[in-house]
């Protein structure tokens, strides 16, 4: 449930489209058949620190080719003051050895509602996304068997194994369409408190993204606790106590208890040509600091804010060739929908020059999509139609309006300057004879240095979980 808070989390920060990729290390299978003595049901409270904020029904059901899980959660999250309901659930069918066989994944918040289901056949994973009637067809390969990440947590149980040993699995997550590898420990046996008694139990860890999470296994089996980032925890109560609502409060917005103190005040933001900072806490190899208007060396960030009128090249054929993926259309950068053409084109004129083509539809989304945050897996079409949604909204649609018309664009995620701190904050590069930031969001093209990018690339979204929480920085100087 920790990594699935955090993905859901993360979710608000940036655009998650095409997260399957390899997998970097050997993975270690069940080699036998497990069993799980008898069906199960159990409830969990959540809680941000020690205010609770929402429930888990799990049920674990035998079935004559393996089990059935079905996941069940309520949450009420509070970002940027902005209290919202969510609610998703997860029914997944999986073989004797707790693998994949089959999901049916749908979350409804507020203002967006997301559906996606699949099934593994072979070595192919089918994936239809989205809502009845618009729904897309993504088919991914896949290498060894995957995992739902409460379906580790039982199969892990019924292993016998020596504190230290472990096991590395790849989980898929529906909210990110992402695989992942994952280090499940065994660290040893202790005593918790738990409904008011004191049960031994089984501590696991669980290592993702450099995310660290712990779960405790009572005795017959079930998770009795997790713990996770950004202050997330669980534990087992009954139905009566889990289906109690909490109260959200201030104190418990998401994007500020993440966010980072500036250790300066700046001023005149879009005045800065230049900002250097140190930073630490992070680790380089995930990250993309080091690139375009950003220089990266020894933790200290440099950047420069760019100039169009250094961009006004034309694209070689080879530099064409190379951009050919940030024109494509996927699943959720609908560029090649019939809505989003339509649109694309009544907001721009076609003698237009690129440069011009941008700040057009930059202006138009930040004056024509509401800006309010929203809990939601992010899509072009659907923001389009809503008209309403937060960084990532923006982001997805802006890159879906510049590919419909023929220019590159991918998200960049990172954080940015607001009121004496940072804040994690999506926007865009587009590319114009070289890649350009735009952030449709605070109408900026280029967009101001205070956009720190961490990670550039719908496939890297899912790397800001081993940054979130553990990030320094210090601004040590300006140029105007």
């Amino acid at each position: 449930m920790g990594i699935i808070f955090a993905l859901l989390f993360a979710s608000l920060l940036a655009a998650r489209v095409g997260l399957f990729q390899r997998a970097e290390k050997p993975m270690m299978e069940f080699d036998s058949v497990l069993q799980i003595p008898t069906d199960r049901e159990i409830w969990m409270n959540i809680f941000q620190k020690e205010q609770k904020i929402g429930h888990v029904h799990r049920q674990f059901l035998k079935t004559t080719s393996g089990y059935r899980l079905v996941e069940s959660v309520y949450m009420q999250i509070n970002t940027l003051g902005m209290v919202q309901d969510v609610r998703y659930r997860t029914v997944a069918h999986l073989d004797s050895q707790f693998s994949l066989s089959t999901f049916d994944f749908e979350l409804q918040s507020s203002l967006f509602h997301f559906k996606a289901r699949g099934g593994i056949e072979g070595k192919r994973l089918t994936i239809y996304s989205g809502l009845s009637g618009s729904e897309q067809k993504t088919e991914l390969p896949i290498e060894h068997k995957i995992y739902l990440p409460f379906g580790i947590l039982e199969a892990f149980s019924q292993v016998r194994l020596r504190p230290g040993d472990y096991r590395n699995f790849l989980i898929f997550d529906p909210i990110s369409m992402a695989q992942r590898s994952v280090k499940v420990t065994f660290l040893d046996e202790e005593e918790i408190l738990i409904m008011g008694r004191m049960e031994r139990a089984k501590k696991i860890s669980v290592d993702f993204m450099g995310a660290p999470q712990f779960a405790w296994i009572g005795k017959e089996g079930a998770v009795l606790r997790e713990e996770g980032s950004l202050g997330i925890r669980l534990e087992q109560t009954v139905r009566e106590e889990a289906l109690k609502r909490g109260t959200i409060t201030s104190s418990a917005d998401f994007a500020e208890s993440v966010s980072i103190a500036s250790n300066k005040l700046l001023s005149d933001i879009d005045r800065i040509q230049e900002l250097t900072l140190r930073l630490q806490g992070v680790e380089e190899k995930n990250l993309f600091l080091d690139g375009d208007r950003q220089l990266y060396r020894d933790g200290i960030l440099v950047i420069r804010k760019e100039s169009l009128s250094d961009y006004l090249k034309e694209r070689s054929e080879k530099g064409t060739t190379e951009l050919e993926p940030f024109l494509k259309a996927t699943p959720f950068i609908q560029s090649d929908h019939p809505e989003i053409l339509a649109k694309a084109k009544t907001i721009i004129s076609k003698e237009d020059p690129d440069l011009v083509k941008v700040k057009k539809l930059v202006s138009w989304i930040h004056q024509n999509i509401k800006k309010r945050p929203v809990i939601s897996v992010p899509n072009a079409l659907e923001t389009l139609r809503l008209k309403v949604g937060d960084c990532n909204e923006h982001a997805v649609l802006l890159a879906a309006f510049a590919r419909a018309l023929g220019i590159p664009a991918q998200v960049e995620a990172g954080l940015v300057y607001q009121n004496g701190r940072f804040y994690y904050h999506a926007w865009n590069v587009l590319h114009i004879g070289g890649w350009i930031t735009a952030d449709s969001v605070m109408g900026q093209f280029p967009a101001d240095v205070t956009h720190l990018r961490f990670v550039r690339g719908t496939e890297q979204q899912v790397d800001l979980m081993g940054v979130i929480g553990k990030v320094e920085l210090k601004i040590l100087s300006e140029t105007k």
